[in-house]
């Protein structure tokens, strides 16, 4: 699936202009969904974290029983690399991917040494703040002992994609996703924050969704500033009585929420606070 509109792959040791085929039909993840990735952003000329996204796609093929065929300093180089056939300017989006070309003679799980690898980069221009809004999942989040959370893995998409599905055929932009347990996990795309009574409250890591690169970020952001962030388990009427809500992820980076369900939201400014300091942060680092 191409997001962009100018793309260039990276793939068996050089670069290809535009969606280049790059798995088999016979390949196991065609059939079986063994893949892994990461997404990391270029915008006004910065990249920020880009070695967290190159070592978290090897913790994730890892995790899924693939043995990576290169390390995170080879992702990290190529993703700097292939940038450079872009304009300077240009808005990106960086995917690293890894998957599995063959099974074992039990077929379904994988022959961890037929790992295959590529860099996908392509054109992606940044959202912008407005009408952001959220309704809330009728689907719920796996835990670990049900699906490889630890891992960020495509075959997880599958859930997340109904669910932004669901939420865009009731006319909102995403959706508050809740974990078995009746708590708020994330939305289908990204980690969720609010606001209550001037502390910054975000879902606590349980193995149900995954700590993104961004949202860490953000909370260690935040706490130099002196905001007070805590984890903890949310219920989606926290979120309906909150101040403020803003989405944090790789694709937009920190998004104000304007509206949950019925309720408008108006900016706010811890919001406005986190995007400028990750702004700052991507800028300086």
């Amino acid at each position: 699936m191409a997001v962009g509109k100018e793309i260039r792959t990276w793939y068996e040791g050089k670069w290809h202009e535009g969606n280049a085929p790059i798995i088999g039909a016979a390949d196991h993840v065609a059939w079986l969904g063994s893949q892994v990735f990461d997404g990391a952003r270029q915008f006004e000329r910065v990249r920020p974290d880009l070695e967290l996204h190159s070592a978290r796609i090897i913790n994730s093929a890892r995790a899924m029983g693939m043995v990576p065929p290169v390390d995170a300093d080879t992702v990290h180089g190529l993703m700097e690399e292939g940038c450079k056939h872009f304009d300077p300017d240009a808005e990106l989006y960086l995917r690293p991917m890894m998957w599995s070309r063959e099974g074992t003679p039990g077929i379904i799980d994988i022959d961890p040494d037929s790992t295959g690898f590529a860099v996908c980069i392509e054109t992606l221009p940044m959202p912008q703040p407005g009408d952001y809004s959220l309704t809330v999942s009728p689907f719920c989040r796996p835990r670990p002992d049900m699906a490889m959370t630890e891992a960020k893995a495509g075959s997880l998409y599958a859930n997340n994609g109904r669910i932004m599905a669901e939420a865009r055929a009731r006319g909102f932009h995403n959706a508050l996703s809740l974990d078995i347990e009746g708590h708020v996990a994330e939305t289908a795309s990204t980690n969720i924050f609010m606001v209550r009574d001037g502390e910054v409250l975000t879902p606590v890591p349980n193995g149900m969704f995954l700590n993104g690169l961004t949202r860490q970020r953000v909370i260690k952001l935040l706490r130099a500033e002196g905001y007070t962030v805590t984890e903890a388990s949310l219920t989606v009427e926290d979120f309906r009585a909150a101040a403020e809500i803003f989405a944090t992820g790789n694709i937009a980076k920190v998004m104000p929420v304007a509206r949950l369900d019925d309720r408008v939201l108006e900016p706010g400014p811890v919001a406005a606070r986190a995007r400028a300091l990750y702004w700052d942060y991507a800028h300086s680092a």
